[in-house]
């Protein structure tokens, strides 16, 4: 189970959004970390055939991925970032039409489509119609389609966004549950939704790679880097201006603010060494970058 991105690249007009996009992916969780605009869902939309690359090619165990058409698209589940639902079905109307796409047969589809449900908490509302769901409700939906059928690619695009916390969690659980026979590969820009249970974090910046490494090799690169920095509050714009201030807190004991500033040396005497998270990593590579 190897799947093989060679060169991929894609253009919107002057606009280059991949370049040259490589990667290899076998069984388990794959992270596609940027920030908004770096080419994530253009990559997810070309692996899905929902869109054509300018360049490069896409092999399934060796076999080009065009050439095997229905073959490969039976072997892929996968959740847009914008979904496209039927407002008027019910949610266990809408797995059951999605299963017969899927050529489910009626065993299989009854078997797993409560289980998937369940998963994602869906099961109280299986006869709501889906204009009536709220936001974070479909996405979970999205979801449940995406799983249905066992397949063995699952592609997901900002599969957390308009979750809560308790069911992001839930959900980042149940991929990591399945994942263990499976290629999972997942576009954020939110790190702690990956940061633990990711084996790769493929970094993409203006369509291009610039890192590739599991998460805790990336965290590395910036040990002794990371500093809590205690100052007065008015001191706190001027520290922004010369350093990269990734989170700002409150001493309760002392009434300081508390800044997390990266920093190659000490940025003050009473600076202190912490250690890095990927978050950290992740600030570093893209600084403020949002969509660019």
């Amino acid at each position: 189970m190897t799947l093989t991105i060679q060169n991929i690249s894609k253009s919107y007009g002057t606009n280059l959004a991949l370049n040259s996009f490589t990667a290899t992916l076998d069984a388990g969780i794959y992270a596609l970390l940027g920030p908004n605009g770096s080419g994530k869902s253009t990559l997810m939309n070309i692996l899905t055939d929902n869109l054509k690359a300018d360049s490069g090619e896409i092999t399934y165990d060796g076999e080009n991925v065009l050439d095997m058409g229905v073959r490969f698209r039976e072997k892929l589940g996968f959740m847009p970032q914008y979904p496209g639902l039927y407002p008027n079905f019910t949610v266990e109307r809408f797995m059951w039409y999605m299963a017969a796409l899927k050529g489910l047969s009626k065993a299989e589809s009854q078997r797993q489509i409560p289980e998937i449900l369940a998963a994602v908490e869906l099961d109280d509302v299986p006869k709501r119609k889906i204009g009536a769901l709220s936001g974070g409700m479909k996405q979970r939906l999205t979801l449940a389609q995406a799983v249905l059928g066992d397949p063995e690619i699952l592609i997901l695009d900002e599969p957390t966004a308009g979750l809560d916390p308790k069911q992001r969690i839930a959900i980042r659980n149940y991929i990591s549950k399945i994942a263990f026979n499976k290629i999972v590969l997942i576009a954020t820009h939110v790190v702690p939704d990956i940061e633990f249970i990711a084996k790769d974090i493929i970094m993409l910046k203006k369509g291009v790679i610039v890192d590739n490494s599991p998460p805790h090799e990336l965290v590395k690169k910036i040990d002794g880097g990371v500093w809590l920095v205690p100052c007065a509050e008015h001191e706190v714009q001027a520290m922004q201006d010369r350093f990269r201030v990734t989170n700002i807190a409150r001493d309760e004991q002392t009434g300081e603010v508390l800044l997390r500033v990266l920093a190659d040396a000490m940025p003050t005497e009473r600076a202190r060494n912490v250690a890095p998270t990927l978050e950290d990593y992740y600030l570093h590579v893209f600084g403020d970058a949002s969509g660019t």
